[in-house]
Protein backbone atom coordinates (compact mmCIF):
# COMPACT_ATOMS: atom_id res chain seq x y z
CA UNK A 1 0.00 0.00 0.00
CA UNK A 2 2.19 3.03 -1.17
CA UNK A 3 1.23 6.02 -2.20
CA UNK A 4 1.63 7.91 -5.75
CA UNK A 5 1.00 11.41 -7.51
CA UNK A 6 1.71 13.11 -10.36
CA UNK A 7 1.44 16.83 -11.20
CA UNK A 8 1.26 19.11 -14.37
CA UNK A 9 1.30 23.00 -13.70
CA UNK A 10 0.14 24.77 -16.82
CA UNK A 11 2.04 27.87 -15.43
CA UNK A 12 5.96 28.48 -17.09
CA UNK A 13 7.77 29.52 -14.23
CA UNK A 14 6.12 27.67 -11.39
CA UNK A 15 8.14 24.40 -10.15
CA UNK A 16 6.11 21.60 -9.08
CA UNK A 17 8.40 20.13 -6.52
CA UNK A 18 7.01 22.01 -3.43
CA UNK A 19 3.49 20.92 -3.92
CA UNK A 20 4.43 17.69 -4.83
CA UNK A 21 5.96 17.16 -1.62
CA UNK A 22 3.23 18.81 0.44
CA UNK A 23 1.05 16.06 -1.88
CA UNK A 24 2.66 13.32 -0.44
CA UNK A 25 2.88 14.63 3.06
CA UNK A 26 -0.81 14.06 3.08
CA UNK A 27 -0.13 10.40 1.82
CA UNK A 28 1.99 9.55 4.19
CA UNK A 29 -0.35 7.19 6.22
CA UNK A 30 0.26 5.09 3.12
CA UNK A 31 3.95 4.53 3.42
CA UNK A 32 6.75 5.91 5.89
CA UNK A 33 9.69 3.22 4.52
CA UNK A 34 11.20 6.09 1.45
CA UNK A 35 9.86 8.39 -0.35
CA UNK A 36 10.72 10.34 -3.81
CA UNK A 37 9.98 12.92 -6.32
CA UNK A 38 11.17 13.54 -9.72
CA UNK A 39 10.70 16.50 -11.92
CA UNK A 40 10.81 17.20 -15.37
CA UNK A 41 12.72 20.38 -16.55
CA UNK A 42 13.63 22.61 -19.36
CA UNK A 43 14.80 20.47 -22.26
CA UNK A 44 13.44 17.36 -20.80
CA UNK A 45 15.54 17.12 -18.10
CA UNK A 46 14.95 14.91 -14.88
CA UNK A 47 15.59 16.01 -11.51
CA UNK A 48 15.64 13.29 -8.49
CA UNK A 49 15.22 13.17 -4.86
CA UNK A 50 14.73 9.93 -3.05
CA UNK A 51 15.41 8.07 -0.05
CA UNK A 52 14.60 6.48 2.99
CA UNK A 53 12.99 8.11 5.21
CA UNK A 54 9.81 9.65 5.79
CA UNK A 55 8.82 12.40 3.41
CA UNK A 56 9.31 15.55 6.75
CA UNK A 57 13.02 13.89 6.54
CA UNK A 58 14.07 13.73 2.97
CA UNK A 59 12.95 16.70 1.65
CA UNK A 60 13.84 20.28 3.23
CA UNK A 61 13.83 23.37 1.17
CA UNK A 62 17.15 23.14 -0.20
CA UNK A 63 16.33 19.60 -1.88
CA UNK A 64 13.06 21.44 -3.34
CA UNK A 65 14.42 24.35 -4.58
CA UNK A 66 17.37 21.85 -6.67
CA UNK A 67 13.56 19.85 -8.10
CA UNK A 68 13.23 21.54 -11.88
CA UNK A 69 10.50 21.92 -13.78
CA UNK A 70 6.84 22.14 -13.91
CA UNK A 71 5.68 19.05 -13.89
CA UNK A 72 6.68 16.00 -11.82
CA UNK A 73 5.68 12.66 -10.03
CA UNK A 74 5.90 11.57 -6.29
CA UNK A 75 5.92 8.45 -4.20
CA UNK A 76 5.25 7.07 -0.83
CA UNK A 77 6.62 3.60 -0.11
CA UNK A 78 5.18 0.95 1.99
CA UNK A 79 7.59 -2.58 1.38
CA UNK A 80 5.53 -5.66 1.13
CA UNK A 81 8.22 -7.94 0.47
CA UNK A 82 10.81 -7.62 2.90
CA UNK A 83 13.11 -5.36 1.24
CA UNK A 84 13.79 -1.54 2.70
CA UNK A 85 17.24 -1.61 0.34
CA UNK A 86 17.47 2.30 -0.57
CA UNK A 87 17.68 1.21 -4.32
CA UNK A 88 13.91 0.89 -3.89
CA UNK A 89 12.60 3.82 -3.50
CA UNK A 90 10.60 5.63 -6.58
CA UNK A 91 9.87 6.72 -8.51
CA UNK A 92 12.17 4.51 -11.03
CA UNK A 93 13.69 5.54 -14.03
CA UNK A 94 14.99 4.12 -17.97
CA UNK A 95 16.52 6.97 -20.36
CA UNK A 96 15.33 4.52 -23.14
CA UNK A 97 13.55 5.28 -25.00
CA UNK A 98 12.52 8.54 -24.45
CA UNK A 99 13.02 9.00 -20.88
CA UNK A 100 10.38 7.54 -18.62
CA UNK A 101 9.89 7.62 -14.50
CA UNK A 102 7.36 5.74 -12.90
CA UNK A 103 6.15 5.45 -9.41
CA UNK A 104 3.66 2.43 -8.44
CA UNK A 105 1.00 1.42 -6.35
CA UNK A 106 0.28 -2.73 -5.76
CA UNK A 107 1.62 -6.18 -6.11
CA UNK A 108 2.29 -8.48 -9.34
CA UNK A 109 1.58 -12.04 -9.21
CA UNK A 110 4.17 -14.28 -10.71
CA UNK A 111 6.90 -11.89 -12.05
CA UNK A 112 9.14 -14.73 -12.90
CA UNK A 113 7.93 -15.40 -16.24
CA UNK A 114 8.25 -11.07 -16.61
CA UNK A 115 11.49 -11.11 -14.99
CA UNK A 116 12.50 -13.97 -17.77
CA UNK A 117 11.30 -12.29 -20.53
CA UNK A 118 13.03 -8.56 -19.74
CA UNK A 119 16.20 -10.72 -19.37
CA UNK A 120 15.85 -13.43 -22.68
CA UNK A 121 13.86 -11.26 -24.64
CA UNK A 122 13.39 -7.76 -24.02
CA UNK A 123 17.36 -7.63 -22.84
CA UNK A 124 16.53 -5.16 -20.36
CA UNK A 125 18.59 -5.43 -16.86
CA UNK A 126 16.32 -5.32 -13.81
CA UNK A 127 18.26 -4.13 -10.86
CA UNK A 128 16.28 -4.75 -8.04
CA UNK A 129 12.91 -6.77 -6.54
CA UNK A 130 10.62 -3.87 -6.66
CA UNK A 131 7.66 -4.79 -8.84
CA UNK A 132 7.31 -1.10 -9.80
CA UNK A 133 10.91 -1.38 -11.71
CA UNK A 134 9.43 -4.27 -13.60
CA UNK A 135 6.22 -2.46 -14.86
CA UNK A 136 8.69 0.40 -16.05
CA UNK A 137 10.67 -1.58 -18.12
CA UNK A 138 7.51 -3.71 -19.80
CA UNK A 139 5.92 0.10 -20.47
CA UNK A 140 9.66 0.86 -21.91
CA UNK A 141 9.95 -2.29 -23.92
CA UNK A 142 6.77 -1.78 -25.38
CA UNK A 143 7.54 1.73 -26.19
CA UNK A 144 10.46 0.74 -27.99
CA UNK A 145 8.98 -1.88 -30.64
CA UNK A 146 7.06 1.47 -31.85
CA UNK A 147 10.79 2.06 -33.51
CA UNK A 148 9.73 6.01 -33.42
CA UNK A 149 11.79 8.91 -33.50
CA UNK A 150 8.53 10.48 -31.48
CA UNK A 151 5.72 8.72 -30.25
CA UNK A 152 1.83 10.04 -30.25
CA UNK A 153 -0.74 9.36 -27.77
CA UNK A 154 -2.27 6.48 -29.47
CA UNK A 155 1.39 4.54 -29.34
CA UNK A 156 1.20 5.38 -25.78
CA UNK A 157 -2.11 3.90 -25.12
CA UNK A 158 -1.23 0.46 -27.59
CA UNK A 159 1.84 0.38 -25.00
CA UNK A 160 -0.38 0.24 -22.16
CA UNK A 161 -2.39 -1.96 -23.46
CA UNK A 162 -0.18 -5.19 -24.14
CA UNK A 163 1.08 -4.31 -20.34
CA UNK A 164 -2.13 -5.44 -19.28
CA UNK A 165 -1.81 -8.23 -21.26
CA UNK A 166 1.52 -8.80 -20.07
CA UNK A 167 0.72 -8.08 -16.08
CA UNK A 168 -1.45 -9.88 -14.05
CA UNK A 169 -1.88 -8.30 -10.27
CA UNK A 170 -3.22 -5.14 -8.60
CA UNK A 171 -1.12 -2.02 -9.94
CA UNK A 172 -2.50 1.60 -9.79
CA UNK A 173 0.60 3.46 -11.85
CA UNK A 174 1.41 7.39 -12.62
CA UNK A 175 4.40 7.74 -15.21
CA UNK A 176 6.00 10.77 -16.76
CA UNK A 177 7.57 10.92 -20.32
CA UNK A 178 10.47 13.53 -20.53
CA UNK A 179 9.26 17.16 -22.20
CA UNK A 180 5.60 14.61 -23.07
CA UNK A 181 3.33 14.75 -19.68
CA UNK A 182 2.14 12.69 -17.43
CA UNK A 183 0.07 9.34 -17.27
CA UNK A 184 -1.83 7.34 -15.27
CA UNK A 185 -3.20 3.63 -15.44
CA UNK A 186 -4.73 1.21 -13.18
CA UNK A 187 -4.99 -2.55 -13.49
CA UNK A 188 -8.63 -3.64 -15.35
CA UNK A 189 -10.52 -4.84 -11.90
CA UNK A 190 -9.28 -1.60 -10.34
CA UNK A 191 -7.78 -3.17 -6.79
CA UNK A 192 -5.94 -0.07 -5.73
CA UNK A 193 -7.25 3.84 -6.00
CA UNK A 194 -5.62 6.29 -8.20
CA UNK A 195 -7.57 9.40 -9.26
CA UNK A 196 -7.40 13.06 -10.78
CA UNK A 197 -8.72 16.46 -10.75
CA UNK A 198 -8.14 19.70 -12.17
CA UNK A 199 -8.18 23.70 -11.20
CA UNK A 200 -7.96 26.90 -12.93
CA UNK A 201 -4.68 28.98 -12.51
CA UNK A 202 -3.89 32.35 -12.42
CA UNK A 203 -2.91 32.26 -16.61
CA UNK A 204 -6.83 30.52 -16.76
CA UNK A 205 -5.14 27.54 -17.67
CA UNK A 206 -5.45 24.26 -16.19
CA UNK A 207 -3.42 22.14 -13.69
CA UNK A 208 -3.45 18.70 -12.87
CA UNK A 209 -3.39 16.50 -10.70
CA UNK A 210 -3.07 12.35 -9.87
CA UNK A 211 -3.10 10.78 -6.49
CA UNK A 212 -3.74 7.74 -4.71
CA UNK A 213 -6.22 9.72 -2.63
CA UNK A 214 -8.73 12.55 -3.32
CA UNK A 215 -7.65 14.47 -0.06
CA UNK A 216 -4.81 15.51 -2.42
CA UNK A 217 -6.64 17.27 -4.81
CA UNK A 218 -9.02 18.56 -1.89
CA UNK A 219 -6.31 20.35 0.30
CA UNK A 220 -4.47 21.74 -3.27
CA UNK A 221 -7.53 23.52 -4.51
CA UNK A 222 -8.44 21.31 -7.54
CA UNK A 223 -11.59 20.15 -8.54
CA UNK A 224 -13.59 18.03 -9.97
CA UNK A 225 -12.12 14.76 -8.98
CA UNK A 226 -12.62 11.94 -11.28
CA UNK A 227 -11.86 7.72 -10.46
CA UNK A 228 -8.76 6.33 -13.30
CA UNK A 229 -11.87 3.52 -14.63
CA UNK A 230 -10.35 0.03 -14.25
CA UNK A 231 -8.28 -1.15 -17.42
CA UNK A 232 -8.57 2.50 -18.27
CA UNK A 233 -5.21 4.60 -19.05
CA UNK A 234 -5.01 8.71 -19.07
CA UNK A 235 -2.21 10.92 -20.74
CA UNK A 236 -2.27 14.42 -19.36
CA UNK A 237 -0.20 17.22 -21.58
CA UNK A 238 0.01 21.07 -21.87
CA UNK A 239 -2.55 20.78 -24.70
CA UNK A 240 -5.21 18.56 -22.96
CA UNK A 241 -6.59 14.94 -21.29
CA UNK A 242 -6.75 12.04 -23.30
CA UNK A 243 -8.72 8.77 -21.44
CA UNK A 244 -8.95 5.57 -23.10
CA UNK A 245 -10.26 1.84 -21.87
CA UNK A 246 -6.85 0.03 -22.91
CA UNK A 247 -7.73 -3.43 -20.82
CA UNK A 248 -9.60 -6.01 -21.17
CA UNK A 249 -13.18 -5.93 -19.17
CA UNK A 250 -12.67 -7.73 -15.81
CA UNK A 251 -14.48 -7.78 -12.67
CA UNK A 252 -14.05 -4.35 -10.79
CA UNK A 253 -13.14 -5.53 -6.94
CA UNK A 254 -11.43 -2.64 -5.19
CA UNK A 255 -9.78 -3.65 -2.08
CA UNK A 256 -12.08 -3.77 0.84
CA UNK A 257 -9.12 -2.82 3.51
CA UNK A 258 -9.12 0.83 1.54
CA UNK A 259 -12.30 1.61 3.45
CA UNK A 260 -11.65 -0.31 7.05
CA UNK A 261 -8.01 0.71 7.21
CA UNK A 262 -5.60 2.29 4.91
CA UNK A 263 -7.40 5.29 3.20
CA UNK A 264 -7.69 8.98 5.31
CA UNK A 265 -11.55 9.27 6.19
CA UNK A 266 -11.57 12.42 4.56
CA UNK A 267 -10.86 10.58 1.17
CA UNK A 268 -13.41 9.54 -1.64
CA UNK A 269 -12.31 6.71 -3.22
CA UNK A 270 -14.37 5.16 -6.02
CA UNK A 271 -17.37 7.19 -5.13
CA UNK A 272 -17.46 6.07 -1.95
CA UNK A 273 -16.84 8.21 1.26
CA UNK A 274 -14.43 6.56 3.67
CA UNK A 275 -15.55 8.61 6.53
CA UNK A 276 -19.39 7.77 5.79
CA UNK A 277 -18.06 4.20 5.15
CA UNK A 278 -16.59 3.86 8.83
CA UNK A 279 -19.63 5.09 10.39
CA UNK A 280 -21.86 2.41 8.50
CA UNK A 281 -19.10 0.06 9.88
CA UNK A 282 -19.87 1.28 13.52
CA UNK A 283 -23.87 1.01 12.94
CA UNK A 284 -23.32 -2.45 11.15
CA UNK A 285 -20.66 -3.78 14.54
CA UNK A 286 -22.94 -1.79 16.89
CA UNK A 287 -25.87 -4.28 16.55
CA UNK A 288 -23.41 -7.46 15.93
CA UNK A 289 -22.33 -6.37 19.75
CA UNK A 290 -25.74 -5.89 21.14
CA UNK A 291 -26.82 -9.46 19.97
CA UNK A 292 -23.31 -11.04 21.19
CA UNK A 293 -23.45 -9.35 25.19
CA UNK A 294 -27.11 -10.03 25.26
CA UNK A 295 -26.00 -13.30 24.87
CA UNK A 296 -22.87 -13.67 27.22
CA UNK A 297 -25.03 -11.38 29.88
CA UNK A 298 -22.47 -8.97 29.48
CA UNK A 299 -23.13 -5.01 30.10
CA UNK A 300 -20.22 -2.21 28.80
CA UNK A 301 -19.75 0.99 30.62
CA UNK A 302 -17.96 2.92 28.19
CA UNK A 303 -17.03 3.01 24.56
CA UNK A 304 -13.21 3.66 23.71
CA UNK A 305 -11.43 3.77 20.07
CA UNK A 306 -7.92 2.60 19.41
CA UNK A 307 -6.91 5.67 17.63
CA UNK A 308 -6.70 6.86 15.04
CA UNK A 309 -8.58 4.27 12.25
CA UNK A 310 -11.42 3.30 14.57
CA UNK A 311 -12.77 6.78 15.65
CA UNK A 312 -15.31 7.20 13.30
CA UNK A 313 -16.80 3.31 13.58
CA UNK A 314 -16.15 3.77 17.33
CA UNK A 315 -18.60 6.90 17.74
CA UNK A 316 -21.64 5.88 15.49
CA UNK A 317 -21.24 2.45 17.71
CA UNK A 318 -21.77 3.78 20.93
CA UNK A 319 -24.76 6.62 19.59
CA UNK A 320 -25.85 2.92 18.40
CA UNK A 321 -26.16 1.68 21.57
CA UNK A 322 -26.80 4.71 23.22
CA UNK A 323 -23.49 4.37 25.16
CA UNK A 324 -20.28 7.17 26.56
CA UNK A 325 -17.98 7.42 24.00
CA UNK A 326 -14.82 8.31 25.62
CA UNK A 327 -10.57 8.66 24.64
CA UNK A 328 -9.41 6.80 26.41
CA UNK A 329 -5.92 6.43 24.63
CA UNK A 330 -3.64 9.28 23.85
CA UNK A 331 -1.74 9.21 21.01
CA UNK A 332 1.54 10.54 20.67
CA UNK A 333 1.65 11.50 16.93
CA UNK A 334 5.37 11.26 16.15
CA UNK A 335 5.52 7.80 16.12
CA UNK A 336 4.03 6.10 12.69
CA UNK A 337 1.50 3.58 11.99
CA UNK A 338 2.09 0.65 13.43
CA UNK A 339 0.43 -1.67 10.95
CA UNK A 340 3.33 -0.91 8.01
CA UNK A 341 6.28 -0.61 10.04
CA UNK A 342 8.99 -3.31 8.82
CA UNK A 343 8.56 -6.44 11.40
CA UNK A 344 6.92 -7.36 14.59
CA UNK A 345 9.55 -6.34 16.77
CA UNK A 346 9.39 -3.27 15.52
CA UNK A 347 6.27 -2.62 15.75
CA UNK A 348 5.26 -4.27 19.47
CA UNK A 349 8.18 -1.90 20.79
CA UNK A 350 6.35 1.32 19.33
CA UNK A 351 2.89 0.64 20.74
CA UNK A 352 3.90 1.84 24.02
CA UNK A 353 5.35 4.94 23.02
CA UNK A 354 2.59 5.72 20.79
CA UNK A 355 -0.26 5.48 23.11
CA UNK A 356 -0.88 6.04 26.90
CA UNK A 357 -3.65 5.15 28.47
CA UNK A 358 -5.39 7.28 30.72
CA UNK A 359 -6.60 5.84 33.77
CA UNK A 360 -9.64 7.86 34.14
CA UNK A 361 -11.54 6.74 31.70
CA UNK A 362 -10.50 2.62 32.19
CA UNK A 363 -10.12 2.43 35.85
CA UNK A 364 -13.41 0.14 37.51
CA UNK A 365 -15.40 -0.09 34.09
CA UNK A 366 -16.43 -2.63 31.53
CA UNK A 367 -14.63 -0.98 28.68
CA UNK A 368 -15.50 -1.74 24.97
CA UNK A 369 -12.34 -1.28 22.99
CA UNK A 370 -13.63 -0.60 18.61
CA UNK A 371 -10.80 -1.24 16.57
CA UNK A 372 -10.80 -1.56 12.95
CA UNK A 373 -9.32 -5.10 12.65
CA UNK A 374 -7.44 -7.76 14.53
CA UNK A 375 -4.43 -9.53 12.36
CA UNK A 376 -1.88 -10.19 13.96
CA UNK A 377 -2.86 -10.11 17.93
CA UNK A 378 0.24 -8.65 19.49
CA UNK A 379 -0.76 -5.01 19.20
CA UNK A 380 -4.29 -5.62 20.26
CA UNK A 381 -2.46 -7.75 23.33
CA UNK A 382 -0.47 -4.80 24.02
CA UNK A 383 -3.29 -2.60 24.51
CA UNK A 384 -5.02 -4.57 26.32
CA UNK A 385 -2.57 -5.16 28.95
CA UNK A 386 -2.25 -1.18 29.30
CA UNK A 387 -5.94 -0.70 29.43
CA UNK A 388 -5.79 -3.89 32.53
CA UNK A 389 -3.01 -2.20 33.97
CA UNK A 390 -4.87 1.15 34.58
CA UNK A 391 -7.87 -0.70 36.45
CA UNK A 392 -10.25 -1.71 33.51
CA UNK A 393 -12.14 -4.74 35.35
CA UNK A 394 -13.05 -6.17 31.64
CA UNK A 395 -11.72 -5.44 28.12
CA UNK A 396 -14.03 -6.34 25.37
CA UNK A 397 -12.62 -5.58 22.10
CA UNK A 398 -14.90 -5.16 18.78
CA UNK A 399 -12.95 -5.45 15.49
CA UNK A 400 -14.33 -3.43 12.29
CA UNK A 401 -13.30 -6.48 10.16
CA UNK A 402 -13.57 -10.15 10.04
CA UNK A 403 -11.04 -12.23 11.48
CA UNK A 404 -8.78 -13.55 8.68
CA UNK A 405 -9.01 -17.15 10.01
CA UNK A 406 -7.61 -18.96 6.60
CA UNK A 407 -4.54 -19.55 5.17
CA UNK A 408 -4.89 -16.53 2.58
CA UNK A 409 -2.31 -14.07 2.09
CA UNK A 410 -3.12 -10.77 0.13
CA UNK A 411 -1.26 -10.76 -2.85
CA UNK A 412 -2.40 -7.06 -4.40
CA UNK A 413 0.19 -5.11 -2.26
CA UNK A 414 -1.03 -5.49 1.89
CA UNK A 415 1.34 -6.84 4.21
CA UNK A 416 -0.61 -9.19 5.52
CA UNK A 417 2.23 -11.69 7.77
CA UNK A 418 2.30 -15.41 7.13
CA UNK A 419 -0.80 -17.96 8.11
CA UNK A 420 1.81 -18.52 11.46
CA UNK A 421 1.43 -15.06 12.46
CA UNK A 422 -2.45 -14.47 11.98
CA UNK A 423 -3.89 -14.50 15.58
CA UNK A 424 -7.38 -15.97 14.16
CA UNK A 425 -5.23 -18.65 12.36
CA UNK A 426 -6.91 -21.85 13.61
CA UNK A 427 -8.51 -20.28 16.59
CA UNK A 428 -11.74 -20.09 17.67
CA UNK A 429 -12.87 -16.68 18.35
CA UNK A 430 -12.72 -17.47 21.96
CA UNK A 431 -9.53 -18.83 21.78
CA UNK A 432 -8.74 -15.67 19.66
CA UNK A 433 -9.86 -13.38 23.04
CA UNK A 434 -7.28 -15.77 25.26
CA UNK A 435 -4.64 -15.50 22.97
CA UNK A 436 -4.87 -11.20 23.08
CA UNK A 437 -5.54 -11.56 27.17
CA UNK A 438 -9.36 -9.96 26.08
CA UNK A 439 -12.42 -11.28 28.25
CA UNK A 440 -14.67 -10.95 24.88
CA UNK A 441 -13.68 -10.27 21.38
CA UNK A 442 -16.19 -9.46 18.49
CA UNK A 443 -15.80 -9.43 15.28
CA UNK A 444 -18.18 -7.59 12.12
CA UNK A 445 -19.13 -9.98 9.48
CA UNK A 446 -18.27 -10.20 6.13
CA UNK A 447 -21.72 -9.33 4.53
CA UNK A 448 -21.84 -6.67 7.12
CA UNK A 449 -18.18 -5.22 6.05
CA UNK A 450 -19.61 -5.17 2.39
CA UNK A 451 -22.65 -3.80 2.55
CA UNK A 452 -21.19 -0.52 4.76
CA UNK A 453 -18.93 0.12 2.39
CA UNK A 454 -21.10 -1.30 -0.98
CA UNK A 455 -24.16 0.98 -0.27
CA UNK A 456 -22.59 4.24 -0.96
CA UNK A 457 -22.02 3.08 -3.76
CA UNK A 458 -23.79 0.35 -5.46
CA UNK A 459 -22.58 0.06 -9.03
CA UNK A 460 -19.44 -1.67 -7.47
CA UNK A 461 -21.24 -5.19 -7.30
CA UNK A 462 -18.02 -6.90 -5.46
CA UNK A 463 -14.73 -5.86 -3.40
CA UNK A 464 -11.67 -7.77 -3.08
CA UNK A 465 -12.06 -9.74 0.28
CA UNK A 466 -9.44 -12.38 -1.04
CA UNK A 467 -7.70 -12.43 2.68
CA UNK A 468 -10.99 -13.41 4.36
CA UNK A 469 -12.14 -15.88 1.16
CA UNK A 470 -9.60 -16.94 -0.55
CA UNK A 471 -10.82 -15.86 -3.78
CA UNK A 472 -8.40 -14.04 -5.94
CA UNK A 473 -10.33 -12.18 -8.77
CA UNK A 474 -7.34 -11.82 -10.93
CA UNK A 475 -6.63 -15.34 -11.01
CA UNK A 476 -3.34 -17.09 -10.69
CA UNK A 477 -3.14 -17.61 -7.04
CA UNK A 478 -2.25 -20.98 -6.12
CA UNK A 479 -1.28 -22.50 -2.76
CA UNK A 480 2.60 -22.75 -4.44
CA UNK A 481 2.29 -18.85 -5.18
CA UNK A 482 1.04 -18.34 -1.14
CA UNK A 483 3.95 -20.21 0.48
CA UNK A 484 6.71 -18.48 -1.33
CA UNK A 485 4.65 -14.86 -0.67
CA UNK A 486 4.94 -15.67 2.76
CA UNK A 487 8.55 -16.50 2.70
CA UNK A 488 8.82 -13.08 1.75
CA UNK A 489 6.78 -11.50 4.12
CA UNK A 490 7.67 -13.60 7.40
CA UNK A 491 8.65 -11.34 9.69
CA UNK A 492 12.00 -13.28 11.28
CA UNK A 493 13.06 -12.02 7.16
CA UNK A 494 12.09 -8.47 7.55
CA UNK A 495 13.82 -8.47 11.42
CA UNK A 496 17.30 -9.37 9.44
CA UNK A 497 16.39 -6.73 6.50
CA UNK A 498 15.94 -4.08 9.32
CA UNK A 499 18.93 -5.26 11.29
CA UNK A 500 21.00 -5.25 8.18
CA UNK A 501 20.16 -2.05 7.21
CA UNK A 502 20.69 -0.44 11.03
CA UNK A 503 24.15 -2.17 10.91
CA UNK A 504 25.30 -0.95 7.44
CA UNK A 505 23.95 2.74 8.55
CA UNK A 506 25.96 2.49 11.97
CA UNK A 507 29.37 1.01 9.75
CA UNK A 508 28.48 4.08 7.40
CA UNK A 509 28.74 6.38 10.69
CA UNK A 510 31.59 5.01 12.34
CA UNK A 511 33.83 5.72 9.70
CA UNK A 512 32.92 8.84 8.74
CA UNK A 513 33.33 10.21 12.41
CA UNK A 514 36.95 8.64 12.33
CA UNK A 515 37.54 10.93 9.63
CA UNK A 516 37.85 8.48 6.93
CA UNK A 517 35.59 9.10 4.02
CA UNK A 518 33.11 6.28 3.12
CA UNK A 519 33.59 3.83 0.43
CA UNK A 520 30.43 3.42 -1.20
CA UNK A 521 29.18 -0.49 -2.48
CA UNK A 522 26.28 -1.51 -4.19
CA UNK A 523 27.14 -4.87 -4.57
CA UNK A 524 29.13 -7.82 -4.63
CA UNK A 525 30.33 -7.18 -8.16
CA UNK A 526 30.25 -3.47 -8.40
CA UNK A 527 31.34 -0.45 -6.50
CA UNK A 528 28.45 1.60 -7.71
CA UNK A 529 25.79 3.85 -5.77
CA UNK A 530 22.69 1.83 -5.54
CA UNK A 531 20.70 4.23 -6.81
CA UNK A 532 20.94 3.70 -10.41
CA UNK A 533 20.11 5.85 -13.13
CA UNK A 534 19.79 9.70 -12.15
CA UNK A 535 21.69 12.09 -10.13
CA UNK A 536 20.37 11.64 -6.73
CA UNK A 537 20.08 15.20 -5.19
CA UNK A 538 19.67 13.71 -1.22
CA UNK A 539 23.13 12.06 -1.57
CA UNK A 540 24.38 15.70 -2.10
CA UNK A 541 22.46 17.38 0.66
CA UNK A 542 22.78 14.50 3.19
CA UNK A 543 25.95 11.83 2.98
CA UNK A 544 29.46 12.44 3.70
CA UNK A 545 31.82 12.34 1.10
CA UNK A 546 32.31 9.07 -0.93
CA UNK A 547 34.95 7.48 -2.89
CA UNK A 548 34.21 5.47 -5.73
CA UNK A 549 36.75 2.49 -7.50
CA UNK A 550 36.55 1.71 -11.18
CA UNK A 551 33.44 3.25 -13.41
CA UNK A 552 31.58 6.00 -11.72
CA UNK A 553 28.28 5.09 -10.70
CA UNK A 554 25.72 6.45 -13.24
CA UNK A 555 23.88 8.48 -10.64
CA UNK A 556 26.54 10.53 -9.28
Amino acid sequence: MCGVLGLLLNDSGHDAASEICEGLSLLQHRGQDACGIVTCGHKGRFYQCKANGMVRDVFDDVSISRLKGEMGIGHVRYPTAGSSNHAEAQPFYVNSPYGIVLAHNGNLIHSDSLLHFMDAVAHRHINTSSDSELLLNIFANNLQQTGKFRINEDDIFTAIGELMKQSNGAYACVAMLAGFGIIAFRDPNGIRPIGMASRKNSSERRDYIIASESIVADAGGFSDWEDVKPGEAVIITRTGVSRKRVGEPAIFAPDIFEYVYFARPDSVLDGVSVYRSRMAMGDALAEEVRKVLATKGLTVDVVIPVPDTSRVAALNLAQRLQLPYREGFIKNRYVGRTFIMPGQQMRTKNVRKKLNAMALEFSGKNVLLVDDSIVRGTTSKEIIQMAKDVGARKVIVASCAPPIRRSHSNVYGIDMPSRTELVAYGRTTEEIAEAIGADLVIFQTLPDLITSVRQLNPSIETFDCSVFTGEYVTGGVDEAYLTHIESLRADHVKNKLVEGRLEAKESKEVAFRGGAPVISSGGPTNRADDSVGLHNTWHTLHSPPRIHYGAPATSE
